[in-house]
């Protein structure tokens, strides 16, 4: 004696599974692999989830982030979250060091002697970025004694909830201290 077939899950189910469990972001390709979708088939499927979570106010969202997605909490709900967090946020980057990941992440690949001749000072902080993981070695330059060439990661993608550098905002008069979400 067999029992009832278990029906296939909805996509809903699937998107909002696969971005829970990858914790990672999950790439248009993967989603759409998953749920044997066309890429096309499969955005407009993450933007009615996006959509249903909004209406089910579920206290998260879907965030497109570093070529992918994620869900993240609601920025307004963060605050009360705060006891349930762990391990504790990092301090806040100085501002040396926010104006050193902006040279990075504008001027990539960029050499430190790049970093400090645009600052008119040591850009030391820059193995604190490295620590961080939001900035990383690329390679090194063609120029005499091949100093090392620097980038940002998809990390730093990630904190600053962007899908690539190009989306960096614009420099004129743009104060890039509130832009890290910790």
């Amino acid at each position: 004696m067999t029992g009832p077939t278990p029906s296939a899950p909805s996509a809903s189910a699937l998107i909002g599974a696969a971005l829970l469990a990858a914790g990672r972001p999950v790439t248009v390709a993967e989603l759409a692999h998953l749920l044997a979708l066309s890429p096309e088939t499969a955005v407009q499927a993450m933007t009615a989830f996006t959509q249903a979570l909004a209406d089910a106010d579920a206290g998260f969202t879907v965030e497109a982030v570093a070529g992918g997605y994620r869900l993240v909490v609601l920025p307004a709900l963060a605050a009360h979250l705060a006891p349930l967090l762990s391990p504790p946020p990092l301090p806040a980057l100085s501002a040396a060091a926010l104006e050193v990941l902006a040279i990075i992440a504008y001027r990539q690949p960029v050499t430190r002697a790049e970093i400090e001749a645009m600052r008119g000072a040591s850009a030391g902080t820059v193995v604190t970025l490295q620590e961080r993981e939001l900035v990383k070695v690329l390679g090194r330059s063609d120029t005499v004694g091949g100093p090392l060439l620097y980038g940002t990661t998809d990390k730093f993608l990630l904190e600053f909830g962007l899908s690539s550098v190009k989306d960096l905002p614009e420099l004129e008069g743009a104060d890039f201290s509130h832009l890290l979400r910790g």
